[in-house]
């Protein structure tokens, strides 16, 4: 028997909140493969699946809709895009082991106590402000989860305050 998860139990097992796996539902970028008679969104690892493609896409840059696109275009394996994921995440490490080796050198020539020039520390800047971009918008989508987990807590009082009503 094939595994079925309620969109609860699909939001516990990725880390995505339920409004969020309601809203691609409601926008047609994530929907479930079935639902139970009493209407519960159901999941089934094909849709798991799915999903890890359609947040490797996200992680990549891709807007919503590309990744609609992409997505129910079929111009991209499972494969493709876990092999687009690795070449950035190669690409991310390439950078930082590069602003690790200038960060080496800078703090090696003030240990011998040997000049550091502009150049040195402008090179140096350039590549910390390249990195603290992509950090700031890492923190975006952060307070954005969290932002999302308020709105389940205050969608969730709000209909048991209505029921109690």
């Amino acid at each position: 028997m094939k595994r079925l998860w309620k969109v609860g139990e699909l939001a516990k097992l990725t880390g995505l909140t339920i409004r969020t796996l309601r809203f691609n539902d409601q926008i047609g970028l994530f929907s479930p493969s079935a639902h139970s008679d009493s209407g519960h969104r159901l999941y089934n690892e094909a849709d798991l699946s799915r999903l890890q493609q359609i947040l490797s896409l996200k992680e990549l840059g891709l807007s919503l809709e590309e990744i609609k696109s992409v997505v129910t275009g079929g111009h991209f394996s499972p494969l493709e895009i876990v092999s687009l994921q690795i070449d950035r995440l190669k690409e991310t490490i390439r950078k930082q082991q590069k602003l690790l080796a200038e960060l080496e050198y800078v703090s090696n020539l003030m240990h011998l106590k040997q000049p550091v020039t502009v150049e040195d520390f402008t090179k140096l800047l350039e590549m910390m402000k390249k990195n603290n971009e992509k950090m700031i918008l890492e923190r975006r989508m952060t307070w954005e989860r969290h932002l999302d987990l308020l709105g389940d807590l205050l969608d969730k009082d709000a209909e048991e305050s209505n029921q109690g009503s």
